[in-house]
């Protein structure tokens, strides 16, 4: 069962101004697309070449043998959910179940994306900002390094933006903090987030 490089929700230049159509060609046509053919050269032909994406990141977690699967099995995931976390219809608040649990649990929303921001800007190098439902019941807010998804740490990803530098560079240079601003202002897709929770 080979993987495959899912087609984007929406046109390359649907998110426009925001990120510019050559950056999705970048990043989703060439960056995801050599996670995924990178992935399938791994596996192929091995057991693992039988196993889910999900099922594939959970056995190689913190295996320094198959580190290269991991890495690239997490990238995948990763970037799979990041093109659901936005929205060409994105930004705003949310609403219903969602907008009552991050009032709940962040006391407020102008106090959410605060914490999101500091997360996503401060994450060192190379990894992704998430929001996440913990064991717990809560939400909260996290950064991983590089291709961890929070999965491996038992939280469900409810929403992420993607904090490596191909995802912004070539729009945004080195403003980190402007690009996590403008995901949050105009793009978080408020209701996959929601289906998530």
């Amino acid at each position: 069962m080979a993987f495959e490089l899912p087609p984007l929700p929406y046109a390359e230049n649907a998110l426009e101004p925001v990120v510019s159509a050559k950056t999705m060609q970048f990043h989703h046509g060439k960056h995801h697309k050599k996670y995924v053919d990178t992935l399938n050269e791994l596996v192929s032909g091995t057991p693992l070449e039988k196993k889910g994406l999900e099922e594939l990141i959970q056995d190689s977690f913190d295996d320094e043998g198959k580190r290269k699967i991991f890495n690239n099995a997490g990238q995948v995931w990763n970037h799979n959910f990041f093109w659901n976390s936005m929205s060409p219809k994105g930004g705003g608040t949310p609403t219903g179940e969602l907008a009552r649990r991050i009032d709940q649990d962040f006391g407020g929303f102008d106090q959410f994306k605060k914490a999101f921001a500091d997360v996503a800007t401060t994450q060192f190098g190379s990894g992704w900002a998430w929001l996440v439902l913990e064991n717990n019941g809560r939400l909260k807010v996290l950064s991983t390094p590089n291709a961890v998804p929070p999965m491996v740490y038992g939280h469900k990803a409810v929403l992420t933006c993607d904090v490596w530098e191909h995802a912004y560079y070539l729009d945004y240079q080195n403003r980190r903090p402007d690009f996590v601003q403008a995901f949050l202002d105009k793009l978080v897709n408020w209701d996959f987030a929601a289906e998530q929770l």
